[in-house]
């Protein structure tokens, strides 16, 4: 099972380069977050996907001078900057989004829909898991 799952996350990181070329699997969920939220601090991005703040920074920065995304005064507190797509952003994002259906409507082209099913039901299931249950470092205990 470890394996497997492995095997899967090793791919969707390297179909994220093949999707298109300057978007990380990272830089894409991070886009993806922007745009599902609408807009919102680096701080938020980390704490959501408990990234370290100076991985959140690289990536910020990355996708700043790439013209995916930008900063803009948050209305309700000028002391903040918020971040939002581009319109660059938003259209790379609905392009390598869109690539990733097709890649999966190809490799579960043959399955019974009973199978699509369960496999959906199944994946739900484990990201609201892991959405409640952290990743504790080796050696640590339950709490």
């Amino acid at each position: 099972m470890h394996r497997e799952l492995t095997t899967f996350a090793r791919r969707a990181r390297a179909s994220a380069g093949r999707m298109h070329p300057e978007l990380s699997l990272v830089s894409y969920t991070l886009l993806g977050h922007l745009e599902e939220s609408g807009g919102c601090r680096a701080t938020d991005l980390a704490a959501h996907y408990a990234l370290d703040k100076s991985t959140v920074s690289r990536q910020v920065a990355s996708l700043e001078r790439a013209g995916l995304i930008e900063r803009r005064v948050d209305p309700d507190d000028h002391r903040v900057q918020l971040l939002h797509l581009t319109d660059a952003g938003t259209r790379i994002l609905a392009q390598v989004t869109e690539s990733r259906r097709e890649a999966f409507r190809e490799r579960l082209a043959g399955w019974p829909e009973e199978d699509l099913e369960r496999f959906a039901a199944y994946l739900t299931r484990y990201n609201a898991a892991a959405a409640v249950t952290p990743v504790r470092p080796p050696g640590t205990a339950a709490g």
